[in-house]
């Protein structure tokens, strides 16, 4: 897993991270290449970001410029990524409590993208710092900024997409804009939404939910005793009828019946029973065979409490967790 530092302005960051790309021979989208389909729907986004988050296109603009090729090159996977994916495989867990406050994440995915992950740490001018973790660039598929938000990501295949903004720039803008739950709701609120996803929320507070959502829907599921938690696919019954009907070979429901076990459970409210619980130590959430493609990529635990960012780079359940020291909190 990478660790980029991006700094200064949106453009400037970009620039110097595509500008570093090209100077050691790196060429994005090399094999990921971009359907029309996908070029016209990123193009129909564009005036919804320039009104709404124009600062990540001067970024996607920073980072065409570095690498010397066009804007739309970058910004046609960028921006229709989510909307278009059907790689939807993550488990997000939120606690509240006296003895625990915390998001957890297992990030689920494609082996071959494995070590090209990233950990970026953004402190962007007039921006809240913050460390995220994905599996691109730029968009964000969890983290936790300065003040103590922190954000999850699952996705779940989508039946019906509209422009909008995605679910990995969604994150990503609440990481840089938002400073409690209840900010990162009303702003979800706020913004057109493209894509299909849950959203994981925690903040230094106490207040912890999870926004269920498309392009035509948003519902806010609160905790039940002091937790709550998601996998790949709706609970809220406003949102069935969205449903992708198919095999649930991802394990969805079979983690999330591990993540419903995991609360039944006495004395839980632990950071290391939340390590143990995405280590697969209370039922399946990252025992993937590896010859077929996928795995766990990576695992974090975002301890709001003593504010602390714990990640396993790899599968949990053969590697340890280590301390994140690079962002300093607004205590």
């Amino acid at each position: 897993m990478y660790h980029s530092r991006w700094k200064e302005t949106h453009y400037q960051a970009g620039f110097q991270y595509g500008n570093r790309l090209l100077k050691n021979g790196v060429v994005l989208l090399q094999q990921m290449k971009v359907s029309k389909e996908r070029e016209e729907y990123a193009i129909q986004c564009i005036p919804i970001y320039k009104k709404h988050y124009p600062e990540i296109l001067q970024e996607i603009k920073g980072m065409a410029d570095g690498m010397h090729v066009s804007f739309m090159t970058i910004a046609s996977f960028l921006l229709s990524m989510y909307a278009y994916t059907y790689d939807t495989h993550c488990s997000c867990i939120a606690i509240s409590s006296p003895q625990c406050l915390l998001l957890g994440r297992n990030s689920d995915f494609l082996v071959d993208i494995e070590k090209l992950c990233d950990s970026p740490y953004y402190q962007l001018d007039g921006t809240y710092a913050f460390i995220g973790h994905t599996t691109a660039w730029s968009e964000m598929e969890d983290g936790v900024n300065e003040w103590g938000l922190a954000v999850g990501l699952t996705l779940l295949y989508p039946t019906h997409i509209l422009p909008g903004i995605n679910a990995g720039m969604l994150v990503r803008y609440l990481l840089e804009k938002c400073q409690t739950t209840k900010e990162a709701i009303q702003a979800l609120k706020r913004l057109p939404i493209g894509s299909a996803q849950t959203i994981t929320l925690a903040d230094k507070t106490g207040e912890i939910a999870v926004v269920e959502c498309n392009c035509d829907c948003l519902i806010v599921r609160w905790p039940q005793k002091g937790i709550i938690f998601t996998t790949n696919h709706y609970i809220s019954q406003e949102l069935q009828s969205y449903q992708y009907q198919c095999e649930d070979d991802i394990h969805s429901h079979e983690r999330y019946q591990t993540l419903e076990s995991f609360v039944k459970i006495k004395n839980n409210e632990k950071i290391e029973n939340v390590q143990a619980l995405l280590s697969g130590k209370y039922g399946f959430m990252c025992q993937y065979d590896r010859k077929k493609g996928m795995d766990t990529i990576w695992s974090c635990v975002y301890d709001l409490k003593d504010f602390e960012i714990m990640r396993v780079e790899g599968n949990p359940s053969r590697k340890k967790y280590q301390i994140d020291k690079r962002l300093h909190f607004q205590k």
